[in-house]
């Protein structure tokens, strides 16, 4: 069930400049948050339309969203302050789902794309190995948050200025060489997401991927979101707000 409430801003902080780290109130968000859902937040009065934005975490009656700076936006949201109180909708979409059966899991997140997969991390109880990548050293974020409940942390930067060298997708290649793997989750830039499901479905392995989309009003009612789907007819068109962020990886054609 979503809520639109105004939420108190308790902790905010900047790790590597243009990102911030914020920390909300909400009892009722806090409670119903999945992984993989999002929030649709009103980042101010000069901006219209709400801002999609990946939820992090979510406990004990508070909502942890981490943001880069992109546009006029999220650049009006970076300017909250402690005690602020931001107008907030969520949680909204379908997330991540997490079997029973999954033994081996692998997630892998690419640039602001890890944010969404720490809550993740957190429900897979320590069992799933996790592959970070970022474009060079100083855009590093997350990696002790992941390395503290995870089994394993692989980070790479796209330079080799940090940990692996190369596109974090060719490490976790690498890595299903000589291990076994029941599921792996992704978020992250298109060309990452296109590189994990097709290493997962030539190995046969189930994969679910979180999309980024431009969206308007987030809860389905209009078609800014839609992203194209392997159905036919009515069906070829699926909305990210709704259906997703996540999908399975044979479910969508991923596009640039």
């Amino acid at each position: 069930m979503k809520h639109t409430e105004l939420c108190k801003l308790i902790s905010r902080s900047e790790p590597i400049p243009g990102i911030f780290d914020f920390t909300i109130e909400s009892e009722n968000i806090a409670k119903e948050a999945q992984c993989g859902q999002f929030l649709h937040i009103n980042c101010g009065e000069s901006t219209f339309l709400r801002r999609p934005i990946s939820i992090c975490d979510a406990y004990d009656g508070k909502v942890r969203f981490i943001f880069e700076v992109k546009g006029a936006g999220t650049r009006e949201l970076s300017k909250k302050q402690t005690g602020d109180m931001i107008d907030v909708m969520g949680p909204l979409g379908h997330g991540f789902e997490i079997k029973d059966n999954v033994k081996n899991p692998v997630v892998i997140g690419g640039g602001i794309g890890v944010f969404p997969l720490y809550k993740l991390a957190k429900e897979l109880h320590g069992r799933a190995d996790v592959f970070l990548g970022f474009r060079s050293k100083d855009r590093v974020v997350m990696e002790s948050e992941f390395e503290s409940v995870s089994n394993m942390v692989i980070t790479g930067t796209d330079d080799g200025s940090y940990g692996y060298s190369g596109y974090i997708a060719s490490a976790m290649e690498q890595y299903l060489n000589f291990h076994d793997c029941t599921m792996i989750y992704s978020c992250g830039p298109m060309p990452m997401l296109k590189a994990v499901k097709k290493i997962a479905e030539e190995r046969g392995i189930p994969c679910q991927i979180s999309l980024e989309q431009r969206m308007g009003c987030g809860i389905g009612a209009c078609l800014v979101c839609s992203c194209e789907t392997v159905n036919g007819g009515a069906d070829k068109y699926a909305k990210v707000c709704t259906n997703g962020p996540v999908f399975y990886s044979e479910e969508v054609t991923l596009n640039d």
